[in-house]
Order: structure tokens, then sequence, then C-alpha cells
């Protein structure tokens, strides 16, 4: 699973762009490029990481240690170009930890969005996608806390969506496009159609970037938890790639907790390597990692 390419966007305000701009060059020892109110960095691969404007943000810096409102300047999402986990997930974590230091921030308007390679798709694999993410809707937007202030920009799965694919079985990506957009009256083409706005995005995979999209993952610039989101993505993206059929069908969740570690181990989440990661995913459930039931304990 960590084979397979992706692409992050982060949104943080504290600071702005400018100056974000200028702490990714010093990482990467790149150059910086501005394109009107936007900048490029240019790593020493070439690649281009973009450091732009998001108007849903709501912008901030400190003031005598007091977070206060701030103008445009401060909204700040940094798009990743194509990567590789084990090749930049280290470089990535650090470069958070440079942007925190120099004084980015998050707040509940802030989200942080997964791309993952859509080239590796088939019709059998994005109806998995659309089922994993749907059978454990609540189990994730539990697991992930997920502020009510972005709720509207990372929707569940539809049900009416997931039983009409499940329903007509569509085998080819025209037949999986029209059922994801059935029931919505704005052009298809337009980049901000209302369907993206889901945890899973389908709309960026049809609309010309090839992309399958996760915005479930609220904005942080804890090194740690970025990289738990990211390796949550891989696994699902991996499972949905590999696995033959997945269920819409929603585990019993008498015991969240164990539920989520029990799926973890599943999809990848094995050894010491993936301890940490574990732990920030099933934090936030209630119950017991080691025990289904009460009475086992």
């Amino acid at each position: 699973m960590l084979t397979r390419n992706f692409g992050i966007e982060i949104e943080f305000t504290g600071i702005t762009r400018e100056k974000a701009a200028r702490v990714i060059r010093d990482h990467l020892q790149g150059l910086i490029i501005k394109e009107g109110s936007s900048f490029k960095v240019a790593d020493a691969e070439g690649r281009s990481w973009q450091i732009v404007y998001d108007g849903s943000l709501r912008n901030q810096r400190k003031t005598n240690g007091q977070k206060v409102p701030a103008g445009r300047e401060y909204s700040v999402e940094l798009v990743s170009p194509i990567l590789k986990y084990e090749k930049d997930i280290d470089s990535l974590q650090e470069m958070v930890r440079k942007l925190r230091g120099a004084g980015a921030f998050v707040n509940s308007s802030c989200g942080i969005h997964i791309h993952l390679n859509g080239k590796d798709h088939t019709s059998r694999s994005l109806r998995n996608f659309v089922n994993i993410i749907y059978s454990r809707n609540d189990l994730l937007y539990t697991s992930l806390e997920i502020k009510s202030e972005r709720v509207k920009y990372c929707k569940k799965m539809d049900q009416s969506l997931v039983e009409n694919m499940n329903k007509k079985k569509p085998t080819s990506f025209k037949e999986i496009e029209d059922i994801w957009y059935q029931g919505y009256y704005e052009g298809r083409s337009r980049h901000y159609h209302n369907s993206r706005y889901h945890f899973l995005n389908l709309h960026s995979f049809f609309n010309g970037v090839g992309t399958v999209e996760l915005r479930g993952f609220n904005g942080t610039l804890h090194a740690g938890k970025i990289r738990s989101f990211i390796l949550l993505s891989l696994a699902m993206n991996n499972q949905a790639l590999t696995q033959k059929f997945a269920s819409s069908k929603k585990p019993q969740l008498e015991n969240p907790k164990f539920a989520m570690r029990t799926w973890l181990n599943r999809i990848g989440f094995i050894g010491k390597d993936y301890k940490n990661p574990r732990e920030h995913l099933c934090k936030h459930l209630e119950g017991s990692g080691a025990w289904r039931f009460k009475e086992q304990a």
C-alpha cells in the first residue's frame, strides 16, 4: 500500500502565504516563484509545492499570545506535488514542524485533503471505495473528531447513492459517473461542484484531476497525526484496489475502539511502525482495544 502515489493539501493560518513559502523554500533548498497572490516552491527534483489562498478559512494571527482576526494574506493552503510515502514522508513531517515553529497554526475552519492516484482504479475498485467509506462512516467520523464547522465540506456518504451503486453494479466509469452525479442539477464540469463535499470525493476523479480525494481530516500541524491520516488513506485505497468485493454493511459498534483496532490490523496497520498511527486513530473512540465484550476484560 505504501508504493502508491498520493498528494496532500494542508490548510492553516497564523502566518502569511509569503512567510510559509520562505519556510518551505528554506526546508527544500528550492526556489520561490510568485504568481499573483500565490507562491510556488520548486524543490531539488523540480516538483512544485504550491502555497495558495483558500476562501473557506477563518484567517487569524497571534498578537501578544492571543489569536485575532487577520487579513486574506493569512489564508494558507499548502498543495504538495505527487509524493511517495517511503521517499517523502520524513521530509513532509519535518516541513510541517518548521511551519508550526514559524508561527503557523490551525483552527476549526482548516482541513486536510489527501489525493490518491486515480490511474490505479477500476470501476470495481471505485465501487469498493464507496462501500468501505459508507460502512465505516460512524467509526471514521468519531475517530477523526470531524469538527461540526467542517462537516458541510466533508459530508458522510449518501445512503441513496450507495444503495443505487450496489443495485446497479456498474461495470464502467461512465456508469459510476452517472450514479455519482444523480440528483445534482449543476454542470458536471464545474470545479466547485457540490458533489465534491463528501468524505470521499469522486468529482476530482471525473473532472480532469484524475484522483480520488479523501476530505475527512481536521486541520492539524501535528506531524504524527498527518502521517496517520496519510497511512489510513493509503490503506483504505489499497483495500479498495485489492479486495474482490467490499460490503456496504455497517459493522456492529458495541465496542468502537476494538472495531477500529481490528479493522486497522486487517488493512495493514501491523507492527511497531504502525503503533503511533494506531494510537492516534483509536484515541477518541470508546471501549477497549483488547476485548470486544466487557465480560471478556
